[in-house]
């Protein structure tokens, strides 16, 4: 309670001072609980509709691994933007066996215990859930050092160097994921947000509070040429498409 306020109450009459009391923490309830609608209302207003998403199982099946369970955040705040730095000549018919691929080579190779982005989405526009959990929950991923929690990672499957071609596709379902997810918070894709570092290995050390794009490449977080110089151009599109996809003038 400020000094000011013990002060008053201090001066009062007994009955008069709890009465003055009550008041006072009423009053902070009510302002606390305005504070608290006022996050849903903004949510509300820039909610995204969530975009088709091919589940999990669809194209992991019986390759699954025993993994514990899914870790979980209380919102999210921002999205890291990736490449899976796989070829891009593929067939959009073949991208569940590729994904199988990146899984196995995340869950074998690196020993992770999960594909480590939330979402991936191919050069045809088609969404893939990533990481285990639920496509609705802020699943806490494991994409980028430091920044995995409060976030999502969505992965563009591909390698999208300088000179490399983007498709508008892919940037579209990207945007779309974007804001869907950040609508859920009110948060607008082209502002910067608040992220506290978990790693000291990330760009900021651990602790430490950064403000980064609310939709940002693997490099903003982590010193890596991740998304590719093609895809990192693109990143202002995506949050001027994901910002008309909640309404945002």
């Amino acid at each position: 309670m400020p000094t000011a306020v013990r002060a008053l109450l201090g001066a009062l009459p007994g009955l008069a001072a709890v009465a003055a009391l009550f008041l006072c923490a009423n009053g902070v309830e009510r302002a606390a609980d305005a504070d608290a609608d006022a996050v849903p209302a903004a949510a509300d207003r820039y909610a995204a509709p969530r975009p088709d998403i091919v589940p999990r199982s669809v194209w992991l099946g019986d390759a699954a691994r025993a993994q514990p369970a899914p870790r979980y955040d209380d919102k999210v705040v921002a999205v890291f933007v990736h490449h899976t730095d796989t070829p891009n000549g593929y067939d959009c018919a073949d991208v569940p066996s590729i994904l199988r691929g990146v899984y196995q080579g995340q869950t074998g190779a690196r020993d992770w215990d999960d594909i480590g982005y939330n979402f991936v989405v191919d050069r045809c526009g088609t969404v893939y859930e990533g990481r285990a959990g639920g496509i609705d929950r802020p699943v806490t991923g494991a994409h980028t050092q430091g920044f995995n929690h409060r976030t999502t990672g969505i992965a563009a499957l591909g390698t999208y160097t300088a000179g490399v071609p983007v498709p508008d596709e892919l940037t579209d379902a990207i945007a779309a994921v974007a804001a869907w997810k950040l609508g859920e918070t009110g948060t607008d894709p082209r502002a910067r947000v608040a992220l506290v570092s978990s790693n000291g290995l990330s760009r900021f050390a651990a602790g430490a509070t950064a403000r980064l794009p609310a939709v940002a490449g693997h490099d903003d977080g982590y010193a890596t040429s991740c998304p590719g110089a093609a895809l990192s151009a693109r990143l202002g599109g995506i949050r001027d498409t994901a910002a008309r996809l909640q309404g945002r003038v």
